[in-house]
């Protein structure tokens, strides 16, 4: 009886009991990622603290670097899913899916990351030391703060933190589970919070920014996990197939449905910042160190893009025509709100900001064409394709646009107001030229990447149907341009207010971080072929 017991129970303890099937090999880029982000962490412990910010960042270049590497390694190996329609597999027992999609936004998130990397290690600027807090703990104003200044000492903490928001976006952008991405939602959002408050100069304007978007940021997490609890109860399961199969197998009484998708709406259209939940974007942009602007400007709207893109493709992609209406709203909206106010602004960081609101609201138009399939892609351009296109072009210029800002100071660090521009061309006419080509880009001027990422998205849209939002798009791309054609004259043909702005000469670092902006902005709108064909190889999402 007792030898029966044990067997008993060894066989119940093994059905029980099922291990794990994880592919390390194909998660490797998120674990290089979180992994260096440890290390970072232990250095801050126990390098000294003269030699940190060296270690810092070169960990921090070395191991992104390797991530990439592995992104490429795992895309060459990757599998191929109903004769080529998709790529890829899912992963982690079934919470992560490492397909086609979300190999091509890991590798744009990595590219803009490193770029990022070499902005937040930027000394010469500042006189040698970075653009963040000495000590943030310290109050503005205080001796403390004076103390920590004078002796130079710098926070080396923002290279682990940034690469702990960048694991998250990857993670977030490829969860193939609603709890999954919830954590990668506050994983990428919780260092970006401590990254705004950070700024070594105008530090009150900087914790307020940084207040502002975790407060708001905290209700736009607390919505989406209400939508995720109404979803589930809906389906009965928080896998994105799982609730595809319980849309399409299910007739009638969708309240539960509805309500969660409308709250998981807010949720991910505030990380992207699509009107009418974007008003944190122009006082945090404007507020935080302007290298976590353009870490936050591009590579965050990459992984909400992509997220948005899975939840409402994969999971609700049976319910498109109770949700395009909205959507339809919230892109004309979105538009029409960053073109209108961007041309009040006199700021020229809250000016980008309002140009990202409206950029969002290029975005979405793409995205309501929901024109996804391998039999639409030899034909016309999916939106899947197009938005990733956009991404990639959209995320190159405004990095390089931001990094121009850093480089335009006065005495009291770098200035932003548009009036203290005037005559910049007269003054640093390369500097002026190559951002008036950013904003030409943004514009949508023939010849940039941002002429192509626009003709991208609106012949999707075009195509699925939605052409009332492609004559809203086109005549917001209008007003929009008027705005960057303003600090293009006044850069330059308007005489300099005072002694007028001066340019510092950045070190290698940023220099890199501009031309390679410039050079992508331009080859993307000269030969933006093979990044086409790098977004339609990547195929449809894998369900």
């Amino acid at each position: 009886m007792t030898a029966h017991t044990s067997t008993l129970a060894s066989r119940l303890a093994a059905e029980a009991f099922n291990k794990p099937d994880i592919d390390y090999g194909k998660l490797s880029p998120l674990l290089i990622v979180f992994g260096v982000a440890l290390v970072g962490v232990l250095v801050e412990a126990f390098a000294p603290r003269d030699r940190r910010y060296v270690i810092q960042t070169a960990v921090s270049i070395v191991g992104l670097a390797a991530a990439l590497a592995a992104v490429v390694v795992v895309g060459l190996n990757v599998q191929s899913n109903h004769g080529g329609a998709s790529l890829g597999s899912v992963e982690a027992m079934g919470a992560i899916a490492v397909d086609g999609p979300s190999l091509f936004i890991w590798g744009t998130v990595l590219i803009f990351s490193l770029m990022s990397v070499l902005l937040f290690a930027e000394r010469q600027l500042e006189g040698g030391i970075t653009a963040f807090a000495g000590q943030a703990a310290a109050l503005p104003g205080t001796e403390a703060e004076r103390e920590a200044s004078s002796r130079g000492i710098e926070h080396t903490e923002v290279f682990p933190l940034m690469l702990f928001a960048i694991g998250g976006m990857m993670l977030f952008a490829s969860a193939n589970d609603l709890l999954t991405m919830f954590v990668a939602l506050e994983v990428l959002s919780l260092p970006l919070y401590l990254l705004c408050g950070l700024a070594r100069r105008r530090r009150l304007i900087s914790q307020e920014a940084a207040l502002k978007y975790f407060l708001l940021g905290a209700f736009s997490s607390a919505f989406f996990l209400y939508g995720i609890a109404l979803v589930y109860g809906y389906a009965g399961s928080f896998r994105l197939g799982d609730i595809d199969t319980a849309v399409s197998s299910t007739v009638g009484g969708n309240g539960l449905l509805l309500a969660g998708m409308a709250l998981m709406a807010v949720g991910l259209l505030f990380k992207v910042s699509a009107a009418p939940f974007h008003a944190w974007t122009p006082d945090v942009y404007q507020g935080a160190p302007t290298a976590v602007t353009a870490f936050m400007a591009a590579c965050t709207k990459v992984a909400a893009f992509g997220a948005l893109l899975r939840v409402f493709y994969v999971a609700l992609g049976g319910v498109r025509w109770d949700w395009q209406p909205m959507m339809w709203v919230i892109a004309a909206l979105t538009m029409a709100i960053g073109s209108i106010v961007a041309i009040t602004q006199t700021d020229i960081k809250r000016m980008l900001a309002y140009s990202s609101v409206a950029h969002a609201g290029f975005l979405i138009t793409g995205f309501v064409g929901a024109q996804q399939g391998i039999e639409v892609a030899g034909q016309q351009i999916s939106s899947l394709q197009a938005v990733m296109f956009y991404l990639v072009a959209y995320g190159f210029t405004t990095i390089g646009a931001f990094a121009v800002v850093t480089v335009v100071r006065d005495a009291g660090g770098e200035t932003t107001h548009l009036s203290r521009w005037a005559g910049l061309g007269k003054e640093a006419p390369v500097v002026a030229g190559v951002f008036a080509f950013f904003l030409l880009a943004f514009a949508g001027i023939p010849l940039t990447s941002g002429f192509t990422g626009k003709w991208a998205v609106f012949t999707s849209a075009w195509a699925g149907g939605a052409w009332p939002l492609v004559v809203v798009a086109v005549l917001m791309s209008v007003v929009a341009a008027f705005f960057y054609v303003r600090v293009i004259v006044v850069m330059f043909f308007s005489d300099p207010v005072g002694d007028g702005p001066t340019v510092a000469v950045p070190s290698i670092l940023t220099t890199i971080t501009i031309t390679v902006g410039a050079a992508m902005t331009l080859l993307l709108g000269v030969v933006p072929q093979p990044v086409f064909d790098l977004a339609r190889a990547a195929g449809e999402f894998i369900r």
